[in-house]
């Protein structure tokens, strides 16, 4: 979905210095060559990880599963594709609802930059707990591995991210004030 700022900032911005954006830097601006492969890059490094997650999540369901009897174990098996499978689809859906949201209100470089600061503090604390959770969410672990690989393709395949658009306003409005 490409944004009305895009098109709309001026080619005389040489005078503004152009915002770095986290995982962008500043080739965002040109979205040429440099662009797209920092993008390709970082959904290399995304995938090698949830394929990372896939892999656990579904050894400690194994462990999980071997404790049930084969009856009980069947049924819990599909149980659990029935599970991944929509699971992906919501992550999917809540991750390109949230992108339509942010689009509908994109970050200045600033606030980004202030959003992803307090995401990654929440992000800080919430390991700690997890690992515990984790022994607790055995029983569903595709699932979730699932959701968040639903979450992640989606993340990775926008045309444009909302800092972008943001940071696009953001020049905007510096470059109309000049």
């Amino acid at each position: 979905m490409a944004s009305r700022a895009s098109s709309e900032i001026p080619a005389s911005v040489a005078h503004v210095r152009i915002p770095a954006l986290q995982g962008l830097g500043t080739t965002w601006f040109q979205r040429g060559a440099r662009y797209w492969l920092r993008r390709a890059w970082t959904a290399v490094l995304l995938l090698t990880v949830l394929a990372f997650l896939c892999f656990a999540s579904i050894s400690l369901y194994q462990g999980f599963r071997t404790v049930l009897p084969p009856t009980v174990r069947t049924a819990w098996d599909w149980a659990q594709v029935v599970a991944s499978c929509i699971a992906v689809v919501w992550g999917w859906l809540v991750q390109r609802r949230r992108h339509h949201k942010d689009l509908l209100d994109p970050p200045a470089p600033d606030e980004f930059r202030a959003r992803k600061r307090d995401e990654t503090r929440r992000s800080t604390g919430l390991a700690v707990v997890g690992r515990a959770l984790v022994l607790i969410a055995a029983p569903v672990m595709p699932a979730l591995a699932a959701f968040a690989l639903g979450w992640s393709v989606a993340m990775l395949t926008v045309r444009e991210y909302p800092s972008e658009v943001g940071a696009r306003l953001w020049l905007q409005g510096k470059t109309s004030r000049t």
